[in-house]
Formats: structure tokens, sequence, C-alpha cells
């Protein structure tokens, strides 16, 4: 498993052997079953998950009782609740995975440790983060501010991959759609690609 990381951190920037051997030294693999948690609201995210294999998403129970998906992650993608792992504070999300899953864990013992052994590392991590960020912020102002139809046009370009994986509700909550106006968005965007 750790191969898939080094090879990932590889294309991301320059590391010397030292600084693998201490990612390594760091990494814990864990295999994890589908519709396994690895967050449960109410608990400590302690953990950072580097994704080998399969997928996971990250949701909350909004006031309306049903969940809404805030994001996911498959191949080569980080998972946590990055806000409950910074702040040490009780998370409101669950984690789970979506298929099978194989990922490799960096406790926030280890993770720390090793940001403060290797700034290489640590300079990959902050280029990543902001990227993370900003990938951020433009989904919460697509979904704000971009018609249905541009945001599922939007989720299928990014996502090509993760599309195909997942089933359609768990899209239309992420999108921030009923079920329903995904359903129609669907079947426009079909119509249109026929017709071309």
């Amino acid at each position: 498993m750790l191969e898939a990381l080094i090879d990932y951190l590889h294309e991301k920037g320059q590391l010397t052997p030292e600084d693998l051997e201490l990612v390594a030294q760091a990494a814990v693999p864990k295999r994890v079953r589908k519709q396994q948690y690895l967050l449960e609201e109410g608990e400590v995210s302690d953990f950072l998950g580097f994704v080998v294999k399969g997928s996971f998403r990250l949701f909350r129970i909004g006031a309306d009782q049903e969940e809404h998906i805030m994001r996911f992650a498959i191949e080569n993608w980080w998972i946590s609740d990055f806000i409950s792992f910074m702040s040490g504070q009780p998370s409101n999300c669950y984690i789970e995975a979506l298929e099978d899953s194989e990922l490799i864990r960096f406790s926030k013992e280890k993770w720390n440790e090793l940001l403060a052994a290797s700034p290489n590392f640590k300079q990959i991590i902050d280029a990543l983060t902001a990227r993370n960020f900003e990938a951020h912020q433009d989904r919460i102002f697509s979904n704000i501010s971009e018609p249905a139809e541009v945001r599922y046009e939007k989720f299928v370009q990014q996502y090509p991959t993760l599309y195909n994986r997942i089933p359609l509700y768990m899209i239309a909550s992420f999108l921030g759609l009923t079920r329903e106006t995904l359903s129609r968005v669907r079947k426009q965007a079909g119509k249109r690609s026929l017709s071309k």
C-alpha cells in the first residue's frame, strides 16, 4: 500500500530517501469494509487518511435529518474531518467507506512529528492544503451561484471516475440538489449530448 503514497508524493514534490523513511515510519495501512465508518459524530478525528483503493464520503446529518455530503475521497485523495483533526474538538461529521477500501492512516501525533522532521514533506502538504482550500471555496461558490445544470456538468467533468462509482442520490446531496432535480438535469444533459 505504501508504494501508492510514495508515487503520489513523488508527483507532488521532491523528497529525499530520509524523508520517505520518515513517511514510512509514520504510515499505518488499514483495510476498511464497505459501509464501515472511520468516524462518527461526537468522536475526535485523530487521523488523516490517504486513500489507496476504494472510496469514502464525509457527511453531516442536518436539522432536517437528511444526510448532506460534504466531500468524497477516492484513490490518491485525503480523507479526515480536517476541522476536528486540527482543533481536537469532537466532529459533527461521519466518514463512511462506499466500497471495500484501503488507506494509509497517520495519527495526529505521528503527522505532527513528520511535518516537524521533514521540511520537504511539509512543503508538499502546505501546497496541497492551499489547493484543497481553493477547491472547497470554488465548490461553495458554485453551489450558491450556479444553476443545477452547470453544477452537474462540472461534477461530471471534474470527477469522471467518481461519477460512475457512487449512487445518484449521493451526487444530488453533494451538489445541493434534490433527487428529482438531478434526474431532470441528467435527462436534459443526455438530450443535449444526443443532439450534438
